[in-house]
């Protein structure tokens, strides 16, 4: 039979309307564009060849990293830098003209994923936190000066930097809590405040430090970034913070993560990084393209936590029967399987978002995979660790090292429940909700208004029954 009206029908209530201009409806699929994660055939040689030097040159290397003085690892791993910049790698994430290659965020997630097999690896390569970081957030800003006194040798790899934030008695997770003031005083600012968690603060040539310096102005344009230099008066490092990674006093090879009091510490007004009020806007372009590169690093950890307990499975026999022929043990290989796949197609999908249609477009994406893809870098290393037995526990596998590491990656950039709420409220704004009444599916409420429509095919008996 043809229908006696012809045409199309629409009901509109209270779902999604996906051309709606709001954050997060971008999600829908009518953008009617190819979702591409392939690289061109030479980029693929780099990528080969990138595992190959990691897991030969320098993950034997690293198994040595505690026994060297620092002089001695920065002597061994200068030959590698520079086949890393033969090889035309150097500094991937930055411009050409800033000495990077430009590369769009799908290659560096790619990239990322083989130099997360090994801590050491991003410094090998130009890339390591905070210093990528902090090279990103300088070069939006960065006057002449600027990028010929710190961003020309941060990029080198001359000088290395910090990251300072976090304050002890303020939500680190909304940087628009933060109480650090920044004063003019004639050619100089004058900065007070508690600062602590400064990745690197104890070692770096400069910190990289965000201040109030208009009050009065709305939150996310109340503060701004200022470089300090190390030796500035009034920069007082306090100590470094012992954490579960180094819960004990030692030797803070990496710069720990430090606990800073400013105190009238002047800087030059040369040394603030863009405009008043530009601090909120700053630290998000560094922190969210970081947070890519951070979600491709622990797919690799979580592949190489992957490997180890597989072949733990098929090694490891109890009770006559190989781990492998374990049903639990099957659900820990299954699930941690499932679970890496979706993070890397979840990262990758960020990063052609980024790529395609720009950063600020990508901000639900990017905070779906913080949250997500730190859980699972956490559960993955864990359920190798429960593989291993006792074995996974201690220091002879580097599990036990990547487990701790792990679980701060659940608060660093940004805790779980803040990048929760955030994807919530942004995906909740892409709907429109019911005027009163039933919610838009209702059966009985649809029914009724589809009934003359479809009036023709139904049989009045069959209704009733």
């Amino acid at each position: 039979m043809d229908h006696p009206e012809g045409g199309k029908h629409s009901i509109k209530r209270g779902l999604r309307t996906c051309d709606a201009k709001v954050a997060g409806a971008h999600n829908c699929w009518e953008h009617h564009m190819a979702i591409d994660f392939s690289v061109d055939e030479e980029f693929q040689e780099q990528l080969d060849w990138m595992r190959t030097f990691v897991d030969e040159e320098i993950e034997p290397l690293e198994l040595f990293y505690d026994d060297m003085s620092a002089t001695n690892w920065k002597k061994a791993i200068a030959p590698l830098k520079q086949q890393v910049r033969d090889r035309g790698l150097w500094a991937c994430h930055l411009d050409p003209e800033l000495g990077g290659q430009g590369f769009g965020q799908v290659k560096l997630a790619l990239m990322h994923e083989i130099l997360g097999r090994c801590s050491t690896a991003p410094n090998v390569f130009g890339n390591q936190a905070p210093d990528s970081g902090n090279s990103e957030l300088i070069a939006i800003g960065a006057t002449p000066y600027q990028r010929e006194t710190w961003l020309e040798p941060l990029l080198r790899g001359d000088i290395t930097s910090s990251f300072s934030l976090t304050e002890p008695h303020y939500s680190g997770s909304d940087p628009t809590m933060i109480n650090t003031h920044a004063e003019r005083d004639g050619d100089e600012y004058v900065i007070n405040g508690h600062k602590w968690f400064a990745s690197n603060a104890s070692n770096a040539d400069f910190i990289l430090v965000m201040a109030v310096t208009n009050p009065d102005n709305p939150p996310h344009k109340a503060a701004s970034f200022f470089i300090v230099p190390k030796g500035t008066p009034g920069l007082n490092i306090v100590r470094n913070v012992f954490n579960m990674h180094h819960p004990y006093p030692g030797h803070f090879r990496s710069g720990g993560h430090a606990e800073i009091l400013f105190e009238n510490c002047r800087v030059p007004v040369e040394n603030r990084v863009g405009n008043e009020g530009d601090g909120f806007v700053l630290a998000q372009k560094r922190l969210n393209g970081g947070r890519i590169h951070h979600a491709m690093r622990w797919v690799g950890q979580c592949n190489k936590a992957f490997d180890l307990m597989c072949e733990r499975a098929i090694s490891r026999s109890t009770k006559g029967q190989l781990l492998i022929e374990k049903q639990m043990i099957q659900d820990l290989i299954a699930t941690s399987s499932a679970e890496i796949r979706a993070l890397r197609l979840m990262a990758l999908h960020s990063a052609w978002v980024w790529d395609t249609q720009g950063g600020s477009k990508a901000r639900v994406e990017i905070a779906e995979l913080k949250f997500w893809g730190a859980q699972v870098l956490h559960n993955v290393i864990d359920r190798a660790i429960q593989v291993h037995g006792a074995m996974g526990w201690t220091m002879d596998l580097p599990l036990a090292k990547m487990y701790v590491l792990a679980r701060q990656m659940r608060i660093a950039d940004g805790a779980d429940e803040v990048h929760k709420s955030f994807v919530a409220t942004k995906r909740a704004k892409g709907y429109t909700p019911v005027d009163f009444g039933w919610p838009s599916q209702h059966i009985p409420t649809r029914k009724a208004e589809l009934r003359e429509r479809f009036a023709w095919l139904i049989d009045n008996e069959m209704a009733n029954h």
